[in-house]
């Protein structure tokens, strides 16, 4: 996996309307929690699930293609990683930009065949990574790891002020 760049990091960050592709219907499941977190910190976060109506009562798309104009520029990537190229695929139909394969500590969305798909079809791809580590005061747990991540060389960092 390559590195991501902590400016596309932040330039995803920077949108405040994103498709979020694989939101969990289950209310206790990570993807909730993070939906709620970015929800609460003012982004528009639209869900995508094939099989949900609504999310935290929030309409629901089964694709990022039937979502309304106007789409959002960048989607959140969740879904099991055997869907993520075709996810891919259909967010560069449906005009989204920007691409975040989300992955953890062992799960994720992340595989080469839709890192693959992105750069071909011109997408800014962010490959891996959690929002959680780049969010202003993200709670105990979240601020640990990004601590420790720090620590090891191995989180994305901000480039130098001039």
């Amino acid at each position: 996996m390559s590195q991501t760049s902590r400016e596309l990091i932040d330039a995803f960050l920077a949108e405040k309307r994103i498709a979020f592709v694989g939101v969990s219907r289950g209310s206790k499941d990570f993807s909730r929690m993070l939906f709620r977190e970015l929800a609460g910190r003012g982004y528009d976060v639209v869900p995508v699930h094939p099989e949900a109506a609504d999310i935290e009562g929030v309409p629901a798309f089964r694709t990022v293609l039937e979502i309304p104009a106007p789409r959002p520029k960048a989607a959140l990537l969740l879904n099991p990683p055997q869907a993520s190229e075709q996810v891919v695929r259909e967010c560069a139909e449906a005009g989204i930009g920007m691409v975040w394969l989300y992955k953890s500590v062992a799960l994720g969305a992340v595989t080469p065949e839709a890192v693959a798909a992105a750069k071909a079809l011109n997408l800014k791809v962010i490959e891996g990574e959690c929002p959680f580590m780049f969010l202003p005061n993200p709670g105990l747990i979240h601020a640990l790891h990004r601590g420790f991540r720090r620590i090891t060389g191995t989180l994305p960092l901000a480039p130098p002020r001039a």
